[in-house]
């Protein structure tokens, strides 16, 4: 029933591009696994090796902490319609904090220079390994909308505020391995 493949083809394009929600699985040695749900709002698959997505500021950063140490990470998105698949990307990832140049290039090119409230990185993932899977035992779920939480909380709160939760609550991983945040609360 899986089935892997070297890169994305249309199919699983269109696949990706008609989801609501991801996963994204990271971890280094030592460390203790992360997985965390995502909108796809903010998804991109640029192309058939390469996705990006951009990333709120939140309770954690474990992506953020991991890709720098170990670089492994998975993507995983699951169809809840009638038609079952679940989707893999399998590759090495980095993390471009909102700081760095190479974060206004992506965020034009692949964003159309938008971007949420609270943005604080752009994740990357450069996958070899592209794996589908039957998906029959995902149950059927329909999507209602966004939630919009997360964003009001980051518009309700000044550039300085933001970098201070940063500072405070992104700077390391919860078993302790650095961010990019962690030179905010310098």
């Amino acid at each position: 029933m899986a089935q892997q493949y070297d890169k994305l083809d249309e199919r699983l394009h269109k696949m990706i591009a008609a989801q609501h929600i991801f996963f994204t699985a990271t971890a280094a040695e030592g460390t203790r696994i992360n997985i965390s749900p995502r909108s796809t709002e903010w998804f991109r698959a640029i192309d058939d090796h390469t996705a990006l997505y951009l990333d709120q500021t939140g309770s954690g950063n474990e992506t953020a902490a991991h890709l720098p140490a170990d670089g492994r990470m998975t993507i995983m998105m699951c169809s809840f319609d009638a038609a079952p698949m679940i989707l893999r990307l399998y590759g090495k990832g980095d993390v471009i904090p909102y700081t760095h140049a190479d974060y206004a290039t992506l965020k034009t090119n692949y964003f159309d220079g938008r971007e949420p409230a609270g943005a604080r990185q752009i994740v990357r993932l450069r996958f070899d390994l592209v794996q589908t899977s039957c998906g029959y035992g995902v149950p059927h779920f329909a999507y209602e909308s966004e939630r919009d939480t997360l964003t009001k909380w980051a518009q309700d709160r000044s550039p300085d505020d933001m970098r201070a939760y940063r500072a405070k609550k992104n700077a390391k991983s919860i078993d302790g391995l650095p961010t990019w945040a962690a030179s905010e609360a310098e």
